[in-house]
């Protein structure tokens, strides 16, 4: 019989993530088909990513794969880090408490503001020119 796994999704401005952590894994970490350490290159993006599981001390319990698309490298990471807290609650309830506290349960919600007809962008208005 296969491991089983468990999935949870995270947003955050234009990145989705689909994240599975699979059952009897041993900590490794695949995103979009590439390891971890490659995919997340800036130094601290895949130890922030991987915070949720340090939190309820499950590193090395579960094997991490991802499929994240969208966005940039920010917006990437932290969908991975709520995909990542969502599907942990998923698997244990009680550990949503512990993760909440940690900020990890909750999606960002901010996100690009549309231009304005008659400004160069969202808020900044052309330069004025009295002549």
């Amino acid at each position: 019989m296969a491991n089983q796994y468990y999935e949870g999704i995270g947003r955050r401005k234009r990145s989705t993530a689909r994240v599975r952590l699979w059952t009897g894994g041993d900590g490794s970490i695949v995103i979009n088909d590439k390891p971890g350490e490659d995919f997340l290159s800036r130094e601290g993006d895949l130890h922030l990513a991987t915070a949720p599981l340090r939190a309820v001390a499950q590193e090395a319990a579960y094997n991490v794969t991802v499929k994240v698309n969208g966005g940039g490298v920010t917006g990437q990471r932290d969908a991975i880090q709520l995909g990542i807290a969502r599907a942990l609650v998923e698997i244990e309830p009680e550990w949503r408490s512990t993760l909440r506290q940690a900020d990890f349960m909750s999606r960002d919600p901010r996100i690009k503001e549309r231009k304005k007809p008659g400004l160069k962008r969202a808020r900044k208005a052309p330069t004025y020119t009295k002549r």
